[in-house]
């Protein structure tokens, strides 16, 4: 099956490179050249650059919005024409579909490497004090920024005064430098929140593949070392008011599951629940007052987040929603991994206001 699909990958990216060097070939430039293979040649030039400038991964994102923009372009110069009886200079489709990929994908560089602060008011009507958290979640160090980066995002949010400070995973990526790992968990020792920092693990955290040079256990002990707590399918109460829920990342197929994170605790206390994943909605609604989320990175590149809810991937890919009595918040991230395009969305981290009323 697996061979299958990469085939039919492999296939539907043959189809459109050939789409595009035929639009390519319709540039005048390119026409007024006798020798047709020497045409291809200078068609295929900018596309290899491409897989030279940029990894693959956006080498593939690129032609494929390349691809969409030109066909697309393509389709409503056809329409245009035969509604207008106009000629059209033949090369303009091709042409205009460069154009929007750049703009388009220019705008989404920016809002990827830019990291934007996103409020959100949470009012509840149990009897506590207010508080102020700071979400941090999905900064795959080593992917826009390094360790150094990092730390200027930190420095940034290190003059909100807070009370909480929560990493909701995927804090290192699997290439992530062990240089860059102790550097980051060294910027979190600089936050100074009331009631301390607490990280819980994504997907990404204990690493799929053998590419870092440091392992798990490190990670936790440069974390500790810089008094991050990590949370592992543990509670914490803080201020006896309220408490962190800090669930292992889904990739754990042994973790606890809410109810039994949940069974014990005092109810008339705010339960904040951190989970990396967005896709346990039905079981946490109406157990915990609050649930953080990341992972999805916002859904990164449209329409793949609204892909991900037709399929049932994720229960939601960004932003504030409510079911039952239960607030649910997904961050789009710091960072993301290994894209560097963010359309549709943008970086951010989370200052959340819980507000008694």
């Amino acid at each position: 099956m697996w061979n299958i699909g990469v085939a039919l990958v492999f296939i539907i990216f043959l189809l459109m490179l050939i789409y595009l060097v035929l639009s390519f070939r319709k540039f005048k430039f390119i026409k007024k050249i006798k020798n047709k293979f020497l045409q291809i040649i200078l068609c295929l030039l900018p596309l290899i650059l491409i897989f030279i400038l940029f990894n693959y991964v956006n080498s593939i994102v690129i032609l494929f919005h390349l691809f969409i923009f030109v066909s697309l372009s393509h389709i409503f110069i056809l329409i245009y024409k035969k509604i207008s009886k106009k000629k059209v200079i033949e090369y303009s489709y091709a042409l205009t579909g460069i154009i929007i990929t750049i703009i388009y994908l220019a705008i989404g560089a920016y809002l990827d490497y830019h990291v934007f602060e996103t409020r959100y008011e949470i009012k509840t009507d149990k009897n506590i004090s207010n508080y102020k958290i700071i979400q941090i979640s999905d900064s795959h160090v080593g992917t826009t920024f390094n360790g150094e980066g990092f730390l200027k995002h930190i420095n940034r949010i290190n003059k909100i005064k807070s009370d909480i400070v929560v990493i909701t995973g995927d804090f290192v990526d699997d290439d992530t430098t062990k240089e860059d790992m102790i550097k980051s968990c060294e910027a979190l020792g600089v936050l100074k929140p009331k009631y301390g920092v607490y990280f819980i693990y994504g997907n990404h955290d204990r690493g799929y593949f053998n590419y870092r040079n440091f392992s798990e256990s490190d990670l936790v002990k440069e974390l500790e070392k810089n008094n991050v707590k990590v949370l592992r399918d543990e509670v914490v109460l803080i201020n006896d008011e309220l408490y962190l829920i800090g669930r292992d990342d889904k990739t754990n197929t042994n973790r606890k599951s809410i109810e039994e994170l949940t069974r014990n605790l005092d109810k008339t206390k705010y339960l904040v629940d951190l989970n990396h994943q967005p896709n346990d909605y039905d079981n946490e609604k109406n157990k915990v007052d609050l649930v953080l989320c990341g992972h999805t990175h916002g859904g990164q590149l449209f329409p793949l987040g609204y892909i991900g809810l037709l399929i049932n991937a994720n229960d939601a890919f960004y932003g504030l929603e409510k079911r039952g009595n239960t607030n649910f918040i997904v961050n789009s991230g710091l960072s993301d991994w290994a894209i560097d395009f963010k359309t549709g969305t943008k970086s951010e981290y989370g200052i959340i206001d819980i507000i008694s009323e």
